[in-house]
C-alpha cells in the first residue's frame, strides 16, 4: 500500500497528513496570536499509550474545542511542554486520533466534511435532530465504531453532546466505557464559548485567555463500578457536575442564560 495505506475508517493517511498540516497551520493563530491558549498536562499525554484511549470533556463550540486538542496532543507528543509553539510538531501528526461528532453536524458543508475526514466518528444523536428533540434506539454500528476507533488509537468525546453547560452527561459514555475499558482522561477547556462563535468557526472576541487542563487518568472498577457511578466520577472529572455551580459567579451564570435564550430564539425564528 507505500504512502496510501488506509486507516480502518477507509482515510487514506497520506491525504490525511496532509489535511491535518493545513488545518493546523490555518488555525495556530486562534489559539496562538489572536487568543492565547494556558495548557496543563503535557506530560499526561507523553505518558499515554498508543491506542484504547478515551479522552472526555466538556464542550463549548462545535469545532474550535477539538482542533484545539488537536494541536495540543501533538504539540505535546513532539516534546513541547504546555505550549503549541513552533508548529513542526504537524509535520508528523498523530494520525490516530479520532473525535466522536453528530453525524448531521458533519454533513452540512463542504468545511465540515473536510473536518469529518480529519478524523470523526459520526453518530446518530439520540436525543436531538434537525433542531428538535427526537427519542431513538441508538445504533450499534456507531457504539462498534467508537470501538474501532479505540483499538486503533486515541478517540475524544464531548459526553455531554451539547455545548450549553452542566447539563447531564450521556449514559452512553459510561456503557462504552464499561464496554471497551480504555483509559479514560479527563480534560476542562474553559474560554472557547466566549472567544468563537457556537460552530466554533469564527472568531468573536480577541484577546481571550483560553485553557485546557489534561488531568491524570481517571481509577475506574470496569468490571463492578455501576454506570451511575462512572457518570458521576465524569461529572465531577470534567468540572460539570451541579455541585460545581455553587461556585460559579452569579453574573456569569445570567450571562449563560441570557445566551441560551438567543439561541432558542434564533431556532425559532
Amino acid at each position: 500500500m507505500g504512502i496510501f495505506k488506509e486507516n480502518p475508517f477507509g482515510h487514506v493517511l497520506f491525504l490525511k497528513k496532509w489535511l491535518i498540516r493545513i488545518l493546523g497551520m490555518v488555525t495556530h493563530a486562534r489559539y496562538k496570536q489572536f487568543n492565547k491558549l494556558e495548557i496543563e498536562g503535557s506530560q499526561v499525554i507523553r505518558d499515554l499509550p498508543q491506542t484504547k484511549v478515551l479522552f472526555v470533556s466538556n464542550h463549548q463550540t462545535y469545532f474550535a474545542d477539538v482542533v484545539a486538542m488537536f494541536h495540543v496532543f501533538n504539540a505535546s507528543l513532539s516534546g513541547r511542554e504546555d505550549n503549541i509553539s513552533n508548529l513542526g510538531y504537524l509535520w508528523n501528526p498523530k494520525l490516530n486520533l479520532y473525535y466522536v461528532a453528530a453525524a448531521e453536524t458533519m454533513k452540512k458543508s463542504l468545511l465540515t466534511k473536510v473536518l469529518a475526514y480529519a478524523g470523526s466518528i459520526s453518530v446518530e444523536r439520540t436525543w436531538r435532530s434537525e433542531g428538535k428533540d427526537v427519542n431513538r434506539q441508538v445504533k450499534m454500528s456507531d457504539i462498534s465504531n467508537i470501538g474501532t476507533a479505540l483499538d486503533d488509537g486515541w478517540v475524544i468525546t464531548f459526553p455531554q453532546g451539547t455545548t450549553t453547560p452542566w447539563k447531564p452527561l450521556r449514559k452512553g459514555t459510561a456503557h462504552i466505557i464499561k464496554k471497551y475499558k480504555p483509559i479514560v482522561v479527563p480534560v476542562v477547556i474553559d474560554g472557547f464559548r466566549r472567544s468563537f462563535d457556537k460552530k466554533g468557526l469564527r472568531i468573536k472576541k480577541k484577546g481571550i485567555l483560553q485553557s485546557m487542563h489534561i488531568k491524570e487518568p481517571l481509577d475506574i472498577d470496569y468490571e463492578n463500578e455501576s454506570t451511575e457511578s462512572i457518570i458521576e466520577k465524569l461529572e465531577y472529572a470534567i468540572e460539570q457536575h451541579p455541585s460545581f455551580l455553587k461556585v460559579i459567579p452569579e453574573k456569569e451564570l445570567l450571562a449563560y442564560e441570557e445566551e441560551n435564550k438567543m439561541r432558542k430564539w434564533r431556532q425559532n425564528n
